[in-house]
């Protein structure tokens, strides 16, 4: 068995790109082999910034001979026939055999192929997966028309210690290789992977992406204990900077003082962001005036210049951020607010200051539902995008919110609406920590939902894999928003309500129509008093704001969907997502679905309830042996509706009962209804399983006593009565139904 390695050297790979990169190498390489019949042992890819390698084990010399089995003509048959056969196995009359199939005498080819030198295989292979590599982007160099990442300097290709000669554009291969860019440039040749590796290592490259990432990981928190400092969590930095440097050298330095009154936020951003630096703790979490930056050198001077250089590149870094700070602090934040007119949030949704006028009247809404302070909710929502206009957030995106918490605090607004502007984008994804605010959670929630109902209103929705506007992540903010806070507010509600505040942008320009008779005004949504005006089209009748909003404009002459069927999509698109986030918790997706076959059940705190009493009932030996008799009892009702073309779903005369098991059935039914229906108004969902828990042993005693289909058709109609009747007790708690197993 032989090793084949396979190293392309390149300029730079881009460190995002290259974990992706070792694996589609693998995958495209390996598959091709085994296209072609040839197995192997083992497979492993590596990647630094300027090499992707590949080193398989365990290849055999030559695939396997095989053997193919064709059978042609019917002894007999016409030339032209036989002519065709012969030419499309190569082989000769003289070396065909004749068999009897039972179905008449028929030519049969053996064919054997001697299998093919892997050799041969491995540089078709090579040389198809390098020409069809799947880079995100990739570039032509000099005059060669062949694409790669970055330019192709060199192919060391080996199978079994021999050279594979792979071409790709003006590079062929050989078994040279060279070593860390700098610090040992030289060429030098390589037998096979062991020697690869261990020359490389001497050479200052190490291979191996995680020990590279241990060994900055190691350097650094030894340089932070060093300083009594603690090395601030950011796996995807490090994962980065791992990808940046061959030969990892961490160091420590400091930020100058005059820039430590900057938020410590905008000084973590711009050291990771522009100069990939590790930020550094105190002991009580604050920033320290500390970083670590890792070289890609081992320098004589023990980093000494390395570290004076990367000090006074930050120091022009955090120059522009600190005049980023101080002169955005020189105007209040709602003076922002023009600005965000000039910014579209979508086509079709207006501006980001459209956006935020909703916020604010939605926040207000769900502010009085949630027991935060209304005035605050408002006044969060209306400040909550304006930090979009400000300096800082033009250069760092990703601190939107957060300078718009330190602006509002340096202008004075209440400490709620601050700490609201700061936190009304999260949760941004599962790992993030959910608001608990009352005024954080109030805006959060109107964003979240403006997002969700404009998007579905102009049918923006996600299909597939496609969801190009986070609309699945922002549904699921807004269950970890209302069911980890125990909100105890009707979703469907707040959907419609902010598709109302939709209404203004989708219809455009109307006609207000006084009560008082005076004749009509062009004006905007915004500047009508739905207490005291009504709204009308012109030529036509005279109907309430939200007659004419949801019904006339929006239906008929925008083509935009109602709010009740836009509230009632995104309902169904929750219910989708919450069969995500809950089963992750172990909660099961028929559940899920039997609950909300209900209707109306868009409280998720209450859903969340009756979701769990429910799993628990079926886990029970009584709720699953109940839910047995109850498929019985359904299909047994609706095949024979189906034969009658009638329901059973009258109430049964009890004197029709003539059996003990039909009668003591009746009696439970009779005492369980009041039961199930008194848990359920007190929301004691575990009261109303064991309610019916105590349905089954006169269940199972009635189908092992009594006949339904008996022969007296007024006995037969009162026993179908009761099995629709155990359907309609059951059913006030779930659909039944919908839960499989």
């Amino acid at each position: 068995m032989a090793e084949f390695l396979l190293e392309i050297l390149s300029e730079e790979i881009p460190a995002r790109m290259q974990a992706r990169a070792a694996d589609d190498l693998r995958r495209l390489v390996t598959d091709g082999l085994t296209a072609g019949g040839i197995a192997f042992e083992s497979a492993r890819a590596l990647v630094t910034p300027r090499r992707l390698v590949l080193a398989l084990d365990g290849l055999p010399l030559a695939g396997p001979d095989l053997s193919e089995e064709k059978r042609g003509p019917r002894v007999g048959a016409p030339a032209q026939a036989m002519d065709g056969f012969l030419k499309s196995t190569g082989l000769a009359v003289e070396q065909l055999e004749q068999r009897d199939t039972g179905k008449g005498v028929f030519w049969f080819a053996v064919i054997e192929r001697k299998g093919r030198a892997t050799v041969d295989l491995l540089k078709e292979v090579v040389e198809a997966t390098m020409a069809a590599f799947p880079w995100p982007k990739s570039q032509r160099w000099g005059t060669h028309s062949v694409r790669w990442v970055r330019p192709v300097q060199s192919i060391l290709a080996l199978f079994d210690g021999a050279v594979i000669p792979v071409q790709f554009g003006p590079v062929t291969a050989g078994n040279v290789t060279r070593g860390h860019r700098f610090l040992a440039p030289a060429t030098f040749a390589v037998t096979g992977f062991a020697d690869y590796a261990e020359r490389l290592r001497a050479a200052k490259v190490i291979l191996d992406p995680a020990e590279r990432r241990d060994t900055i990981l190691t350097g650094a928190l030894a340089l932070a204990r060093a300083e009594g400092l603690t090395l601030k969590d950011d796996e995807g930095l490090l994962a980065e900077v791992a990808g940046l440097v061959e030969w990892p050298v961490p160091l420590i330095g400091s930020i100058d003082d005059a820039f430590m009154d900057v938020p410590a936020e905008v000084l973590i951003t711009s050291m990771r962001a522009h100069q990939k630096y590790f930020s550094l703790l105190k002991a009580d979490g604050s920033l320290a005036p500390r970083f670590i930056v890792v070289s890609n050198m081992a320098a004589t001077d023990g980093g000494a210049a390395i570290v004076s250089g990367n000090q006074r590149v930050l120091r022009a870094r955090l120059s522009d951020a600190k005049f980023f700070w101080d002169t955005d602090r020189r105007r209040r934040l709602d003076s922002r607010l023009p600005k965000l007119m000039e910014r579209t949030f979508y086509a079709g949704l207006g501006s980001m200051f459209d956006k935020a006028s909703r916020i604010d009247r939605l926040a207000g809404k769900i502010a009085s539902r949630t027991g935060a302070d209304v005035t605050q909710a408002k006044r969060a929502g209306r400040l909550a995008k304006a930090d979009l206009s400000s300096e800082m957030v033009g250069e760092f995106p990703e601190l939107q919110g957060v300078m718009g918490r330190y602006y509002a605090r340096n202008d004075g607004e209440a400490a709620e609406v601050a700490e609201a502007i700061a936190a009304h984008y999260s949760p941004a994804g599962p790992s993030d920590s959910c608001p608990t605010a009352p005024v954080a959670v109030a805006v959060a929630l109107a964003d979240k939902i403006d997002t969700l109902v404009g998007f579905f209103a102009i049918d923006e929705k996600p299909t597939g894999s496609k969801d190009p506007f986070a609309l699945r992540r922002a549904a699921l903010g807004v269950i970890r928003l209302i069911v980890e806070n125990d909100l105890r507010v009707k979703l469907g509600d707040l959907l419609k309500e902010s598709w109302r505040e939709y209404t203004s942008h989708f219809a455009g320009e109307r006609f207000l129509f006084k009560k008082d008779g005076s004749s009509a005004l062009r004006v905007g949504v915004t500047d009508v008093n739905y207490d005291t005006d009504y709204i009308v089209i012109s030529g036509g009748e005279h109907c309430s704001e939200e007659e004419i909003l949801e019904n006339v404009i929006l239906s008929q002459y925008m083509n935009i969907p109602s709010g009740e069927k836009t509230a009632n999509d995104l309902l169904s698109f929750f219910a989708d997502r919450l069969a995500v986030a809950w089963k992750e918790q172990g909660i099961r997706h028929d559940l899920i679905s039997a609950v909300f076959a209900l209707g109306g059940q868009d409280d998720l705190v209450l859903l969340r309830k009756r979701v769990e009493a429910l799993a628990s009932f079926v886990a029970s030996d009584d709720g699953s042996n109940l839910l047995v008799a109850y498929r019985r009892a359904a299909n047994i009702v609706r095949i024979e509706e189906k034969k009658d073309g009638t329901s059973f779903a009258a109430p049964v005369d009890p004197a029709r009962l003539v059996q003990a098991e039909e009668q003591a059935l009746a009696a439970a039914l009779d005492r369980v209804g009041p039961m199930v229906e008194a848990a359920l108004q007190a929301e004691d969902f575990a009261a109303a399983m064991a309610a019916l828990a105590t349905l089954r042993r006169p269940l199972d005693s009635f189908f092992e006593q009594v006949t339904v289909n008996a022969d007296q058709p007024d006995l037969r109609l009162a026993r179908l009565g009761l099995l629709a009747a155990i359907g309609t007790a059951m059913g006030r708690v779930a659909d039944f139904g919908k839960i499989e197993g």
